[in-house]
């Protein structure tokens, strides 16, 4: 349950602490004029949950706003064990933090530890159900009908079973209808790929072909330029040089008998003598492998051009080139095993669907037991909801028969809710028939349900008393007060029928201070009370009667 809620620098909130521990279960409600900033409060728990987050909902003189609660858990044993598991545990509470920034990311906090949204919202829907506008409009969508009866049922986890083996079985159908609409055009996919790899492999490529042929074209086109500087290099050294070295190597021989200081500079020089024919033996090679036949550059040419060809079709690179054909022969061996991979996903497809159908059955037998249960119950809850005579039905149907049932994510059933207020008239579907105040009293009936069933402590109604007014307005009074007794129950209501039963009454009122407006909430005691319940019955100048009435409302309902 609720223990503790806090709000700093939200919307009109500066600052905001309410103390609800102690209370247990019972009726809390908020009241106050239009406008005075009681949606604010649900806004904020909205975020607790891992709503999503505006930075212009923080309070205009401040950096961020802070909305955090404490829950006491200790009844619920499997909140301890999510939060265990993911080491968030804090012995018999949870404390939920929020912080919106006005610059930067929200963030999520849970028993002071950073937390996921997910995480959060998880969480969030154990230890609290807020009925809002929103599920109104739910209540009126036939699509979310389902939700509302498996939940009665405590068929989501079925569900959810069924639905994995449906999106696995999807997934499988979509591969074999892929297979199947390439198995289609496999010839001339075939015909097409062969005509690719046949010409890659024509002309073969190599990985850096084009550099080194590029390279060696170059030197070609130099090539006679290169043989005459070498040539004449060549016929300088041996012309000029080599044919005087052995009359150079005889004279310092004998300058070296003659004298010992020149026997290191002769063999110096006799070293030197045979390096220079060494060079020029080198360099008359190299002249002869200078390479100058014109019609290799013609062949390079030729060459080059095969290979940009297929840069232009299959790749920037040859490297690309080559792993292009390398794929598409891999894609030509797949296309010859197409038909028996055909067969054996066509194979599993079936064999995954027969499995999937009689999940759906199952799940569908259920349902329709759970159908039967929900009618009952829903027309016990709106008797006691001033319907007296309405029928509410449950209707079941499927699209196609037999192994033909179309199959869905959430089952072969299509759900929806059908109503009759008046006795003689046929039930039809909800959007169709029930006006503002009856829808209210619908979605009050159905969540009274489903708190019975959850292992939620704390509910929120938002308005539940939309279109309201009279004995009906009583009657919901005395049903949101019979939730009371085994739930923790707020309600922001605007009708005195409901607050008068509160066990704890709380004013949200706006206030100009300093030039600035801000949201105040304030509990309401004795008298207090008494005068907001006449409010809310007579407008701003209540009459002694009105007070009299107020007061008649409050002892009546504490009875």
């Amino acid at each position: 349950m609720l223990q503790e809620l806090r709000v700093n620098n939200l919307a009109l909130i500066d600052s905001l602490e309410l103390d609800f521990s102690g209370a247990g279960a019972g009726l809390i409600v908020l009241t106050g004029e239009t406008g005075a900033g009681k949606s604010i409060i649900l806004q904020a728990i909205h975020l607790l949950t891992g709503g999503r987050a505006s930075p212009s909902w923080v309070r205009n003189d401040s950096e961020q706003a802070v909305i955090e609660a404490v829950f006491d858990i200790s009844s619920h044993p499997e909140l301890t064990t999510l939060l265990r598991k993911h080491g968030l545990d804090n012995e018999e509470d949870c404390i939920l933090r929020r912080i919106v920034r006005r610059k930067g990311r929200s963030s999520l906090f849970i028993n002071d530890r950073s937390a996921t949204t997910r995480l959060t919202g998880e969480l969030s829907e154990k230890l609290i159900n807020i009925a809002s506008q929103h599920d109104h409009q739910q209540l009126l969508r036939s699509t979310h009908h389902i939700d509302f009866l498996d939940s009665y049922g405590d068929l989501l986890e079925d569900r959810n079973q069924y639905s994995q083996v449906y999106q696995q079985w999807q997934k499988l159908r979509r591969e074999l209808h892929a297979l199947q609409g390439r198995e289609q055009d496999k010839e001339q996919r075939r015909d097409f790929l062969s005509f690719q790899l046949k010409e890659i492999r024509e002309i073969n490529p190599q990985p850096g072909e084009d550099e080194a042929l590029i390279k060696e074209r170059d030197l070609l086109k130099s090539s006679t330029t290169l043989a005459e500087l070498a040539g004449r290099s060549h016929h300088l050294i041996r012309n000029k040089i080599v044919e005087h070295l052995s009359e150079i190597r005889k004279d310092m021989d004998q300058a070296a008998a003659l004298d010992p200081n020149v026997v290191e500079l002769a063999k110096r020089i006799r070293s030197s003598c045979f390096e220079i024919e060494d060079l020029e033996d080198g360099l008359r090679s190299y002249r002869e492998s200078i390479p100058m036949d014109q019609g290799r550059v013609d062949a390079i040419a030729e060459r080059l051009a095969q290979l940009r060809q297929l840069q232009r079709k299959y790749g920037t690179t040859l490297e690309e080139v080559i792993e292009f054909a390398d794929k598409t022969s891999e894609e030509l061996a797949a296309l010859e095993n197409l038909e028996g991979r055909i067969t054996a996903l066509a194979q599993e497809v079936q064999e995954r669907e027969a499995g999937l159908r009689q999940q759906a059955n199952s799940l569908s037998k259920t349902r329709q037991q759970v159908a039967v249960q929900l009618n009952r119950a829903m027309e016990t809850e709106l008797s006691s909801l001033s319907f007296n005579q309405a029928m509410f039905q449950v209707s079941i149907t499927r699209d196609g028969e037999g192994e033909g049932v179309t199959l869905s994510a959430t089952g072969q059933d299509r759900v929806a809710f059908l109503f009759s207020a008046n006795p003689g008239e046929p039930p039809k579907p909800l959007a169709d028939v029930v006006s503002g105040g009856e829808l209210s009293r619908l979605m009050l009936a159905m969540k009274c349900l489903l708190a019975r069933r959850d292992k939620v402590d704390t509910v929120i109604f938002d308005e539940i008393d939309a279109g309201i007014s009279g004995e009906a307005a009583e009657a919901v009074g005395r049903k949101i007060n019979e939730l009371a007794s085994h739930h923790q129950v707020f309600c922001i209501t605007h009708l005195p029928q409901i607050a008068a039963h509160a066990e704890g009454h709380y004013l949200v009122e706006k206030l100009v201070d300093d030039n600035r407006t801000r949201t105040r909430i304030r509990s309401l005691k004795n008298e207090e009370r008494v005068g907001e319940l006449a409010r809310m019955l007579g407008g701003d100048n209540p009459t002694e009667q009105t007070m009299a009435f107020a007061r008649e409302l409050i002892e009546r309902n504490s009875a």
